[in-house]
């Protein structure tokens, strides 16, 4: 069955006028899907477009480019090869199921539109529910209120301007925030378990200048917490930060950030952590695994990243390993699996972060069994393809790494020119790296077929380097 759905703007919203996008089922009628201002790229800051809605089946779309004249257009990733119409100024497309795309508009990849298709909602949970907190369509500034250990929450309609706005969720609850409501604030779920926080909503993170350790969702010290459907706009710090935790699900999660340190998600200390369909532009990384920092102590394993979409204006796409526990033996980081995986840009003034796949193991860290796999990397304006390294980053290590072990790169592609050589080094005789596979890697149209080859740089401390 062919179904679509559009969720009004809230009152006070930040919209921008660059687009205008509507969407039917196959002649239904058009509805409007309203067109959000966000922010890319902390170097320049920029104003870019994200347009949402919710589809089953089939659905067209049309996308009005009203800035200037519309010369050419392209629809990201490119591996999706979505089909497209120019008419005038208007491009028309069909989408045969949800994805997450990126229309850019006579060259222009800041002040593109990001276009979300998501999944028609099932099984949206019950206001009545005394474990479910809705917020409902509606801007909401919401204050903590704590009543005997239980978080109260009431959300009339309309706008709330109050000023503390951390919310921490128990153990049991669903945060449900509907599409057409904007949460500003953050969510954090402390020694909690069995959370779910969900919906088609944002939460909207622009307006906090002064307290630069807002993220949009923290889980600490939690177990079995999920995350699906919504956006963050802009955090302060993380856009969901995994400090201590374990088996955490998150799934058709969105993401847009122009601070320093505005990371997408970053993982510590944690395990069992599962990544599914999400949509990065982050202006530092896009996902950072660690060990110990902070007050989080202990390895990091078994994190899976699948179908997504990275973006990183700043930094890297992917990055593993800096941050362990290096009072006492470091840490292992291990267990790792990308896959499916689109980067659309990785752009880095400072060498020593380039990568759009990099581990760096530092503070004593040990990182292992790691694999990239059916990666496809669209552009590179400033970085490398892969950075694998034992490092003493003066900036982040009092001491370096221990090692690297068993990393697998398979069918990785990277469409642009000639990027800076990718990086292997091992640190020193004993803090090295050993055993990388490099299975199918294609710079352009060429695939690399030997360690000499000029997109590799090896260093005498990395041993068995397999290229094949």
């Amino acid at each position: 069955m062919n179904k679509v759905a559009a969720y009004a703007a809230p009152k006070g919203a930040d919209l921008l006028d660059h687009y205008e996008v509507k969407v039917r089922v196959p002649d239904g009628e058009w509805q409007h899907v309203p067109v959000y201002k966000v922010k890319v790229d902390m170097h320049h800051v920029r104003e870019a477009s994200m347009a949402a809605f919710d589809m089953e089946g089939t659905v067209e779309a049309e996308i009005t480019f009203r800035r200037e004249a519309l010369r050419e257009a392209v629809i990201r990733p490119l591996s999706k090869s979505t089909p497209y119409k120019v008419e005038a100024d208007t491009i028309r497309l069909t989408l045969d199921g949800p994805r997450k795309l990126v229309i850019e508009c006579n060259g222009d990849r800041f002040g593109n539109l990001h276009l979300f298709a998501n999944p028609i909602e099932a099984d949206a949970p019950s206001p009545e529910d005394p474990n479910v907190r809705v917020i409902r369509p509606g801007i909401h500034r919401l204050p903590d209120l704590l009543h005997e250990g239980e978080v109260i929450w009431y959300f009339a309609p309309g706008m709330h301007y109050i000023e503390e706005t951390v919310l921490p969720v128990p153990s049991g609850q669903t945060v449900y925030i509907a599409g057409g409501a904007i949460l500003v604030g953050s969510l954090v779920c402390d020694h909690a378990k069995d959370v779910h926080i969900r919906g088609r909503g944002f939460i909207y993170l622009a307006d906090f200048h002064r307290f630069s350790a807002f993220r949009g969702v923290r889980i600490i010290f939690s177990e079995n917490i999920s995350i699906e459907g919504i956006t963050v706009i802009d955090p302060p710090h993380y856009s969901i930060f995994i400090g201590k935790s374990r088996g955490i699900s998150i799934r058709n999660f969105k993401s847009f950030s122009t601070r320093g340190w505005s990371d997408g998600i970053d993982i510590m200390s944690s395990e069992r952590i599962d990544i599914e369909d999400i949509f990065m532009r982050n202006s530092d990384d896009c996902i950072a695994v660690y060990g110990s920092r902070w007050d989080f102590y202990g390895d990091t394993r078994e994190v899976s990243v699948r179908n997504a979409i990275l973006w990183a204006d700043v930094a890297h796409p992917i990055m593993i390993g800096v941050h362990g526990d290096h009072h006492r033996n470091g840490d292992t980081i291990e267990d790792l699996r990308f896959e499916n995986i689109d980067i659309l840009e990785h752009h880095e003034p400072q060498p020593n972060y380039w990568g759009a796949m990099a581990i760096n193991a530092g503070d004593r860290n040990t990182v292992r069994n790691v694999a990239f796999e059916n990666i496809r990397v669209e552009a590179i304006e400033l970085g490398q393809l892969f950075d694998i390294r034992v490092v003493h980053n003066a900036d982040y290590n009092p001491v370096p790494g221990s090692r690297i072990e068993n990393i697998v790169f398979r069918d990785v592609q990277y469409a642009g020119g000639t990027p800076h050589p990718s990086r292997i080094y091992g640190f020193d005789e004993e803090r090295v790296v050993d055993g990388v596979v490099i299975d199918n890697l294609r710079i352009g149209d060429e695939r690399v077929e030997g360690s000499g080859h000029p997109a590799l740089d090896i260093n005498g401390y990395a041993r068995g380097v397999r290229i094949q």
